[in-house]
């Protein structure tokens, strides 16, 4: 994994990167690179050209060529390289600017895919908003580096070379050394303070990471804050991180004061030596007047851009840094990857399919074992509940067949196929699932129900509605279908939340089907409807049901006891009861309305754990 810092291997390393993305539009490139080399002549040749007409004004009062001809001639030479230099300026930003937002589109969508490739162990490790940050910064980073590095950097080294030749071919040898060593340590000093400044700003991005995760996490659990009354806690937290922050920034300003004051005493000493040299050029009568108005405007030009150098050398220096961080998350390991010769998944019928666990071994981590020696069958259009202790393992199994993860030991099939040797996305569409904690999108009750299958029509999110018991709640709300659910659903209730995920995954319409506490979150009245659905629903699919309620899952075709990772028992209701063992003893315990016994010792670590 990247280091927290997000170096990968260096600056080069980042820039090697990003390059394919830009010279996926070479031609485009080559253009730009051409209307770049145009407009720095035509900016090197105005000075030229302004040394002439300065000189043609030093002709004897009354000759033609003063009045008319070398005036004129200039002045409209002149006007033409200044109008050429924004000419081949704009043409080169509006030819390049389709390479540079098709590479920022490229790189974000291909980031964003392979967030969603990731294994739900890095997903419930990660911090939303740090990664939202760094993404955000990251493609702006790019936009921003080849703005500064191709259209200022390179500019100006080439602009610098261009006029050395320049002072080397016409004038005496003092300027162009004056000015190769004036731009050497301008550089030199520019590129050695701002490295050492750079730590600064990788500092105030991790810090400024942690102050907006922290904040973001804490108003995504409003509701918890609120519950505690730790909202001065809270704030404490998010001063902490922006008062650590600020200390950062400091230091970083502090550094760049002495940066600026230290290239301006170098531009001050070149600047005075090189027109002292034409001055003294100017008295002796080996530079004319317009020598001397060439060699200030060449300054002017030249350091005008390089006053900024430092600017532009750190901002590059922090687009590399925002970028390092954004190409670390495609380093991220995908963990569960589909196979190089991994097929689609073949529903030939909605009737269900069959699932086999054999001799499966699970852990999150290796100090801790989940699952130990796995195996059942669930048949095609049959129903397998599976109940224990809270912590033994049941939800884990839903993770596993959906292939959050892999398995250390042993196989998971569906139609006779190991899931590893399938697509992803193909066993995924063939499994529906009804969570304990439903999570909606921040969009209307419509647009979570028609998630399930967003090209349905709006007949049959109706209909999933209608069969979920929610249609006439929602219809009852005065915006119906189109009434936002809020951050998470949570201006729904959490029976409510559970009946949209129920209708959504029947819009789905999986041929295997998975209920993890599908009905925990509603009432008597709402649960005994809804199991009834959900019963006829099971009826034609394959089905994996996991409760804690025992009565729910009394006419399961198959009932496994979970306990300590391991399948304690199996068989049907009347079966499982006659044994008289651990199963009897919770259904007892649930019948006479007794507490659950504790069962610590069989916590499968799977919220705590997987993270590791």
């Amino acid at each position: 994994m990247p280091s927290p810092s997000g170096q990968r291997g260096g600056d080069w390393a980042t820039v090697k990167t990003l390059l394919p993305y830009l010279w996926a539009y070479k031609a485009r490139v080559i253009f730009a690179l051409l209307l770049l080399v145009g407009a720095k002549l035509a900016n090197i040749g105005v000075p030229v050209v302004l040394k002439h007409l300065v000189d043609a004004m030093t002709l004897p009062a009354g000759h033609p060529a003063a009045v008319i001809v070398l005036p004129a001639g200039l002045l409209l030479a002149y006007g033409a390289l200044r109008i050429s230099t924004t000419v081949f300026t704009e043409l080169r930003e509006f030819v390049f600017a389709r390479v540079t937002q098709r590479a920022v589109r490229t790189i974000a969508l291909k980031v964003f895919r392979h967030l969603h490739a990731l294994s739900l162990r890095f997903h419930l490790s990660r911090q939303t908003g740090g990664v939202t940050r760094d993404i955000e910064r990251g493609t702006r980073a790019v936009s921003a580096l080849v703005s500064y590095a191709l259209f200022s950097i390179f500019p100006t080294l080439l602009e610098i070379t261009l006029v050395l030749l320049y002072l080397v071919t016409h004038y005496d040898i003092w300027f162009s050394a004056i000015t190769f060593v004036a731009l050497v340590s301008y550089i030199t000093f520019t590129i050695s303070v701002t490295e050492w400044r750079t730590r600064f700003r990788r500092t105030m991005n991790e810090l400024d990471s942690r102050a907006q995760s922290r904040a973001i996490d804490s108003l995504l659990n409003y509701e918890t804050v609120k519950y505690f009354s730790n909202e001065e806690y809270e704030a404490k937290r998010y001063d902490d991180g922006l008062q650590q922050y600020e200390n950062a920034a400091l230091r970083s300003q502090s550094s760049l004061s002495m940066l600026n004051s230290g290239q301006s005493v170098i531009i001050a000493i070149a600047v005075t030596l090189i027109l002292w040299r034409a001055t003294l050029g100017v008295m002796n009568g080996s530079m004319g007047l317009g020598d001397l108005v060439l060699v200030n405007a060449f300054m002017l030009q030249l350091y005008v851009p390089l006053n900024f150098l430092g600017v532009l050398y750190r901002e590059i220096k922090q687009s590399l840094a925002d970028m390092e961080k954004l190409f670390s998350l495609l380093d991220q390991n995908r963990e569960v990857a589909d196979a190089t010769d991994a097929r689609p998944l073949a529903v030939t019928s909605q009737e269900g399919m069959e699932i086999r666990f054999e001799h499966v071994h699970f852990h999150y981590d290796e100090k801790r074992s989940i699952l130990s020696d796995i195996s059942f069958v669930v048949p095609a259009g049959k129903t397998t509940a599976v109940v224990g202790h809270s912590g033994s393992g049941k939800s884990t199994l839903a993770r596993l067949l959906f292939r959050f993860y892999d398995i250390q030991q042993g196989s998971i099939s569906l139609q006779q196929t190991d899931i590893r040797q399938l697509t992803q996305a193909s066993l995924r569409s063939a499994i529906g699932i009804v969570p304990q904690d439903t999570v909606l999108f921040n969009d209307t009750i419509a647009y979570n129900i028609a998630y399930g299958r967003p090209d349905a029509s709006e007949q049959e999110i109706i209909a999933a509605a209608k069969a979920a018991y929610i249609h006439d709640f929602v219809q009852s709300l005065p915006d119906g279908y189109q009434t936002q659910v809020g951050e998470r659903g949570l201006k729904l209730s959490g029976g409510e939340k559970q009946r949209v995920a129920i209708a959504r995954t029947l819009l789905k319409n999986p041929p295997v089907l998975i209920l993890d506490e599908a009905t925990s979150a509603l009432d008597s009245h709402s649960e005994q409807m809804i199991q009834a659905q959900l019963k006829e629903i099971a009826k034609h699919r394959t089905s994996l049901v996991i409760a804690h309620r025992l009565s729910t899952i009394a006419d399961a075709d198959q009932i496994l006891v979970m306990e300590k990772g391991r399948i304690a028992e199996r068989g049907t209701h009347q079966e499982l009861l006659a044994l008289r063992g651990l199963y009897a003893r919770m259904w007892e315990r649930q019948q006479s309305g007794l507490p659950e016994e504790d069962n610590a010792d069989s916590q499968d670590g799977s919220n705590i754990l997987q993270t590791a």
